[in-house]
């Protein structure tokens, strides 16, 4: 009897137990999971490394904006607090560089110059050039646009011609201009006619003072025949490198002389011309923020004068905030560096990631520019005393070109960075030098080299959020939000 009961209170257990399991089951069934949460990537990030294992690659790491405060170093980025606007990016189109691009094949060609000056994801939109007026030591031959015979002269530039021009130069200019029609262009004379010259040379001397006015006309021409090509020339220097006399085109001019040149000659001709080109002084190293100082502290010639341009061959690069605060009503320029056939790639993308790109714009900057941007595999084409060594962003052979450092260098800035963009405020943090953007789109730009020798681990901190992130030694990354 008490078997059977047993029997009977087990079955009705299993029988409450497995209704009751299955009440469970369904509820468990009906009841939803919570979802992971997956952390949304608020900024692109794009590296080149120093071992050259990634050339401007776009990075799958995934960056949060988060609430969490960590012990790592921040870079904060204001974006309230502005400084100058942005007119672009780029290199010198030397005489060489558009022989070498203009003998291309037209479909290598045409593809090259997209990758140049598109602004598509795989374009690193280039956005500003200068041109020599004349040749510089970076073409084929020496020249001028008005060359006569020896002993000979041209008061009346009668037999002024863009001739030489009009080969390569002109063609190239042209079918970049189809891709980026608002790139801007600067002209830079390396030397006059020999025949203005007080040494009859392409190589140094100085401009004779007869020749001040028909030099200023000689300049007049070449912007009107260029605009008569279709080709807008925005802004001048007055003289390349004005006190290096030992290349091949030169020409030496003292602050003294350039005042003279630009208050009684070269302003007036373009105010009576009706020339809006800007007229931009000095075009020289950072070892001489007097020269341009010294022509700007004259009244009148500060009149015609839109600002001064830079190299960095000497000097430190803080001198174009030297000059930025005693003439603050007058833009900087940064023009030409050149990376040579003996540096090593490393090297050469930190120190002008860290000096010419990051320390131009910090200092002030409108625009920064490398030297040439193509050369051929032995470095040439380069005039007789032209230099020998100057590497150009391309090296190109025939219809194939391969990428040199400086044209990550300038892509780290022209890809990301369209001209109207404002530097905004950015903090500097031990061996990360930075320098920050805001776009006409609003999205927020940071260029991060480390110059340390150790991995460094830190925050990009923005609007009180942070996100953490991390560079190797010598690497270069910019940062999009």
């Amino acid at each position: 009897m008490f078997n059977n009961k047993k029997k009977v209170l087990l079955l009705l257990v299993s029988s409450f137990t497995l209704f009751f399991c299955g009440v469970c089951s369904k509820k468990k069934e009906n009841t939803p999971i919570p979802n992971p949460v997956i952390p949304t990537n608020d900024v692109e990030f794009w590296l080149t490394k120093a071992d050259q294992s990634e050339l401007l690659q776009k990075q799958q790491t995934v960056l949060s904006f988060v609430n969490t405060v960590n012990s790592y170093p921040n870079i904060e980025v204001d974006s309230t607090t502005t400084y100058q606007t942005i007119d672009g990016f780029g290199f010198t189109l030397t005489g060489g560089s558009a022989f070498l691009i203009n003998r291309m094949g037209a479909s290598e060609k045409a593809t090259l110059l997209n990758e140049l000056f598109g602004s598509g994801n795989n374009s690193i939109g280039i956005s500003y050039l200068r041109v020599s007026i004349g040749a510089s030591d970076l073409d084929p031959s020496v020249f001028s646009y008005d060359d006569m015979p020896s002993g000979q002269v041209d008061p009346s530039l009668v037999n002024f011609s863009l001739s030489k021009d009009t080969v390569d130069l002109i063609p190239v200019l042209k079918q970049i201009l189809a891709i980026a029609t608002n790139i801007k262009i600067m002209g830079t004379p390396w030397s006059p006619p020999v025949w203005m010259k007080d040494n009859s040379s392409s190589i140094g001397g100085s401009l004779q003072p007869q020749y001040y006015s028909v030099y200023a006309q000689y300049l007049v021409k070449y912007i009107q025949a260029m605009a008569a090509k279709g080709i807008k020339i925005d802004a001048m220097t007055v003289q390349n490198e004005p006190q290096h006399g030992g290349n091949n085109p030169s020409m030496l001019m003292s602050a003294t002389q350039q005042v003279d040149f630009v208050k009684n000659h070269l302003g007036p001709a373009y105010q009576l011309s009706g020339i809006n080109t800007k007229i931009v002084i000095w075009d020289h190293n950072c070892d001489r923020p007097d020269y341009p100082i010294a022509v700007l502290n004259d009244a009148v010639a500060k009149t015609y004068i839109n600002g001064s341009a830079f190299h960095l061959y000497a000097g430190d690069i803080s001198a174009l905030s030297t000059v930025r605060n005693a003439h603050p009503d007058k833009n900087i320029y940064f023009t030409e560096q050149y990376t040579s056939s003996t540096g090593n790639f490393g090297g050469d993308l930190k120190w002008h990631l860290k000096n010419v790109i990051i320390g131009s714009m910090r200092n002030w900057s409108k625009n920064t520019l490398e030297w040439n941007l193509a050369n051929d595999p032995s470095f040439g084409p380069y005039t007789p005393g032209g230099c020998t060594t100057c590497k150009g962003a391309l090296t190109i052979s025939g219809s194939s070109f391969s990428r040199n450092v400086s044209y990550y260098i300038v892509a780290h800035a022209s890809k990301f960075v369209p001209p109207g963009s404002v530097r905004i405020a950015s903090t500097s943090v031990g061996n990360l030098y930075n320098v920050s953007f805001k776009t006409p789109a609003g999205k927020k730009i940071l260029i991060v080299e480390n110059d340390g020798n150790t991995n460094e681990i830190f925050n990009i901190k923005f609007k009180d959020k942070w996100v953490a992130t991390s560079l190797e030694s010598g690497s270069v990354a910019t940062y999009i939000w």
